[in-house]
């Protein structure tokens, strides 16, 4: 057995004290406050992986078994919420609670005591999330391991196994490999000696793509060149169809833009049965003109996030032309990033986006 340095010592010591100090506190906290007293208990269990690396296996400490989530989602961030009982959630399936009793039109409860909960009933356990923040977790890159406020960290700038691009990644290069590799290939790179013709032609295929990109964004400065040009913010609500089994529906009051009465409407996973047991949800979303026109309305419209929201929405532009017998558009995706940001949407009590107008004249 190789003897211990001083220094090693000393960090055996510290996190010996701190493992005691922190199960004393989660046994003298356990009847006033259990969320109080499960952020000391994991401090201690933290403590002691560090000072026993054999405690927990590899795939348990891949999994971050100290902390597994209530419902079996990947931990994903270190906010974690507790219901009136003290029983914990990690954010992720605290979010993924509210938007599944919204699907079921059910109160959300909690997974181990069946208590309600919601943003309001339920706050942030700090204590949880900062013995989580000190949880060792494995690099996926060199498979060390780290605290998890140091992960992300290193992953990004100090791993030497971190997935990297060649430098002439700009004139076409297409290799991804380690850091550690980087300087070698670079050196050995084809691509900063290739002649101007081989070049031109891997430049003009990565143009295209540059090209699809800024159509968009120069579509959008073109129409804020409209003379009418109209926005409101927008509230979805929640309600349910009147057939045997219900089916969620949104939709928004009249709101009057450009001198015309609208209503938005949207639906989730495009009305399917039982939104609720599919892992991947979408939202789509019709326009319709409730007011009498005398002659065709053009119109270009699309939907942006609101003000106070943090979901993540790709703007898109949908063109329609407006008349008293075609008075709403077809369902159109909400471009949402991902599942995850759709039960932000989906947990909250109502949708708050806002609307763009822009009245095509000929």
């Amino acid at each position: 057995m190789t003897p211990k340095s001083g220094g090693e010592w000393g960090t055996v010591l510290s996190h010996l004290v701190l493992g005691v100090v922190s199960l004393h506190a989660a046994v003298y906290t356990a009847q006033a406050s259990r969320g109080a007293a499960a952020g000391f208990l994991l401090q201690a269990l933290a403590a002691a992986s560090m000072l026993a690396p054999g405690l927990c296996t590899d795939e348990d400490c891949l999994a971050g078994a100290w902390v597994a989530t209530v419902i079996s989602l990947p931990l994903l961030a270190f906010d974690f919420h507790w219901c009136t009982n003290g029983h914990l959630m990690c954010a992720g399936c605290f979010i993924h609670l509210l938007a599944d009793a919204r699907l079921k039109e059910e109160q959300a409860t909690c997974p181990n005591c069946r208590c309600e909960i919601s943003k309001s009933l339920c706050c942030r356990n700090l204590a949880v999330e900062k013995a989580v923040s000190e949880l060792p977790s494995e690099c996926g890159f060199c498979l060390r391991q780290f605290p998890r406020s140091l992960l992300e960290r290193h992953q990004k700038e100090e791993c030497q196994d971190r997935v990297t691009q060649c430098k002439y990644k700009r004139i076409g290069c297409p290799w991804h490999g380690p850091f550690h590799e980087l300087t070698a290939h670079e050196a050995a790179c084809a691509h900063p000696t290739k002649t101007g013709n081989e070049l031109m032609e891997i430049l003009d295929e990565m143009d295209q793509g540059r090209r699809k990109e800024m159509q968009l964004y120069n579509s959008i400065f073109s129409l804020l060149s409209f003379e009418k040009i109209g926005y409101t913010e927008v509230q979805f609500r929640p309600y349910r169809t009147d057939d045997f089994i219900t089916r969620l529906y949104y939709e928004t009051p009249r709101f009057t833009v450009l001198n015309q009465t609208w209503v938005l409407k949207a639906r989730v996973n495009d009305s399917e049965r039982n939104p609720n047991l599919s892992c991947k949800r979408t939202l789509s979303f019709q326009l319709i003109i409730k007011s009498k026109v005398n002659a065709p309305l053009e119109c270009s419209f699309l939907l942006l996030k609101g003000p106070y929201d943090d979901v993540k929405i790709n703007p898109v532009i949908y063109h329609f032309v407006f008349t008293n017998e075609s008075n709403e558009t077809d369902y159109v995706p909400l471009p949402i990033t991902d599942s995850v940001e759709c039960n932000k949407l989906l947990a909250a009590k109502n949708i708050n986006l806002r609307l763009f107008l822009f009245q095509i004249q000929k």
